[in-house]
């Protein structure tokens, strides 16, 4: 058996192992997180939840429309009427959902951190804090700044990627104890471009009808990246209450979140790259989709198949 290991327990890992797996392989995923998706999130505390990361998903691709339908006949993942014409699909019960599903039956290793992986003659080693790990095929699907670090700045994927851009998001997340006047709004250019009703989706589930979560504009995000989480808090929350027209008062719970790698903006323009038995990939090779993410991890696992004995 080919030993292949895939670090990044995103959508694309989980796509790239998926396929692996549906076709008899048996790959390691590593993710330093401790729970798995990406910025497919769901951040549950206080009796509340709140979907920070990715707001709901859609589907052009043939492939990743079959896997949506899949999904939801599963109980996994469900429609979201958010007011707009489009066919948006979130998680059930909340966006991670989608990844927990996904990543049923597979050898998910979760707070595993990789510092570096390193190329010998014979086999790729996965090097960990602690141990070192010794594959046959390796992918990686962290965001393209990152790849640099893990494999050095020398490396030829390392410079291929250099040109590849990800903005931040700054996300707030709120319980506000008063009637939602809308389920979700964008404006792009208010410093909050997206504000939505996060207890509207189906399969919340009781207790979430007054959360909210934000996610600041791409200027916002820049200016304010470096903030701490309660600095940023405090400066979120007084915009969401004058869009909502409520009271601080009215706020039960309040807290903050940084993506620094969020919005691709200059895409690789190629689902993958690969340099011997190395593969890299994401969603910053295509465009700022989850769509994107899936294509990427489904071809590099096509070619990985492909390239078998």
């Amino acid at each position: 058996m080919t030993r292949i290991a895939i670090i990044g327990a995103g959508m694309a890992g989980l796509a790239c192992a998926r396929m692996l797996a549906d076709s008899g392989m048996e790959p390691v995923i590593f993710d330093k997180g401790r729970g798995i998706g990406g910025r497919l999130a769901t951040r549950r505390v206080e009796g509340l939840q709140f979907d920070h990361g990715a707001q709901y998903v859609t589907a052009r691709d043939v492939g990743f429309v079959a896997v949506l339908q899949q999904l939801q006949a599963a109980g996994a993942a469900a429609i979201w009427n958010d007011g707009s014409q489009a066919s948006h699909i979130v998680g059930v019960p909340g966006m991670s959902g989608l990844a927990r599903a996904m990543a049923f039956g597979l050898d998910v290793r979760q707070l595993a951190e990789v510092a570096a992986v390193r190329t010998h003659a014979d086999a790729l080693a996965v090097e960990l804090s602690d141990v070192a790990h010794s594959f046959d095929r390796v992918v990686i699907t962290v965001p393209a700044p990152q790849i640099a670090g893990l494999l050095g700045a020398d490396h030829p994927l390392a410079g291929q990627v250099a040109e590849v851009a990800l903005a931040p998001c700054l996300t707030l997340m709120a319980a506000i104890d008063a009637p939602a006047s809308f389920i979700a709004r964008t404006d792009k250019d208010d410093p909050l471009a997206w504000i939505a009703h996060d207890g509207s989706k189906p399969g919340r589930g009781p207790g979430t009808a007054t959360t909210w979560v934000a996610q600041a504009s791409p200027r916002f995000s820049q200016l304010y990246l470096e903030d701490d989480p309660a600095t940023l808090t405090a400066r979120m929350l007084p915009l969401l209450c004058d869009r909502l027209g409520v009271a601080a008062a009215k706020v039960t719970y309040a807290t903050s979140h940084r993506w620094r790698y969020a919005r691709v903006t200059a895409p690789l323009g190629q689902p993958f790259l690969r340099c011997g038995r190395l593969w890299v990939g994401g969603d910053w090779c295509l465009g700022p989709r989850v769509e994107a993410a899936w294509i990427s991890g489904t071809a590099i696992a096509r070619d990985i198949l492909a390239r078998l004995p």
